[in-house]
């Protein structure tokens, strides 16, 4: 797990703290395996096709495991039964439920308002998407929330790392240095523990995600970004001939997102663009919606919609969630601080609160 220890010039470093949280393991490590019987080579060959934990491996078919070069179905079918000894995949109570529902980590965004209409922040073990437009915001909230995540617990933080893979070229580390200092902490502790990936074919970004799976479960990250995740699917199919096919490869690619916030229970926030809706009807002045389609809209946990206001304002509205009412919180230039509506702004420091 991560800390962080005050410097004298009241500025937050990120170190390694070498005894373990009394927080409860959320996963299991797939070389307990090895105690149930299973062969230690065949755990190497689950850890090379990216399986790490057991409960990874419980989120794959066993036509998949069958798919491993060395794993016949009596190998696949013994692993299997281990694993259900080691990890308890079955019916819970709804008590049981809840009280694993505390293990959830609410990252702060920078701003109480847009905490407030979220719920206390990004969560872990979901899917947040924000779409919109270019420059309503998405990417802004992206980068602060590389810092904001590392910050401990106690200051609304997620005391880990993050990955940011990136399907447009809009990371800029220089932007996050600000960010950091804002923050109080280290820009050179902050971008250390951000790992980024430059993605430039949709089948490289499956690659990545399958990737971070080893990766996550070595140290203890809390939050993947994906900006954006249709960019690259939106170029790599054409026409309505390939569309079912590009919502297929989609819908897997969303899946293996969701399996990877359930597995290490880490945030993941992805940004999506939108497309004209011609059926959006003549009284909407502006008609957008996300791109995807349903299966896209199906696997995000939260949706966010960014829009432009006027002038400069920025509007972030709950489009969809299961559990927070339909809101919004505008950003404001600071002579609109007397609104009834929420508001943040968004500055050098990244993205935060209106002030006075």
């Amino acid at each position: 797990m991560l800390a962080f220890k005050s410097e004298e010039q009241s500025q937050l470093q990120l170190v390694e703290r070498e005894e373990i949280n009394d927080e409860e393991e959320l996963f299991e490590a797939i070389d307990k395996l090895t105690s149930h019987g299973i062969n230690a080579g065949d755990v190497k060959k689950l850890q090379d096709a990216g399986i790490y934990t057991c409960n990874g491996l419980m989120m794959h078919t066993k036509k998949s495991l069958t798919g491993i070069k060395g794993l016949s179905e009596a190998k696949v079918d013994k692993i299997c039964e281990a694993v259900e000894k080691i990890v308890n995949f079955g019916y819970i109570t709804g008590s049981d439920a809840l009280l694993r529902r505390k293990a959830v980590i609410r990252i702060t965004t920078g701003s109480q308002a847009l905490d407030e209409l979220l719920g206390g922040g990004i969560e872990t073990l979901s899917i947040t998407e924000a779409f919109g437009e270019f420059r309503s915001g998405k990417t802004q909230l992206a980068h602060t929330l590389c810092v904001s995540t590392q910050l401990p617990t106690n200051m609304r933080g997620g005391n880990g790392k993050v990955a940011y893979i990136d399907t447009e070229g809009t990371f800029r580390p220089d932007r996050i240095v600000p960010i950091a200092e804002r923050f109080g902490m280290d820009p050179g502790a902050v971008l250390d523990n951000i790992i980024y990936a430059r993605a430039y074919t949709y089948e490289h970004q499956y690659n990545l995600l399958l990737g971070l799976a080893a990766k996550m479960a070595e140290e203890p990250f809390r939050l993947l970004i994906v900006d954006s995740v249709i960019a690259l699917f939106r170029v790599d199919f054409t026409g309505r001939g390939e569309l079912a096919e590009r919502q297929q490869k989609l819908a897997q690619m969303l899946s293996r997102m969701i399996k990877i916030a359930e597995e290490f229970n880490v945030a993941v926030f992805m940004t999506n663009q939108v497309i004209a809706d011609p059926g959006g009807g003549v009284f909407i002045s502006d008609p957008k919606k996300p791109a995807g389609g349903h299966v896209l809209a199906h696997a995000a946990t939260i949706r966010l919609m960014f829009r432009k206001g006027k002038g400069e304002q920025r509007v972030c509205k709950v489009f969809d969630a299961p559990n927070l009412p339909e809101a919004e919180a505008i950003s404001f230039p600071i002579l609109y601080r007397n609104s009834i509506k929420q508001v943040f702004q968004i500055t050098p420091g990244g993205i935060a609160d209106a002030k006075d």
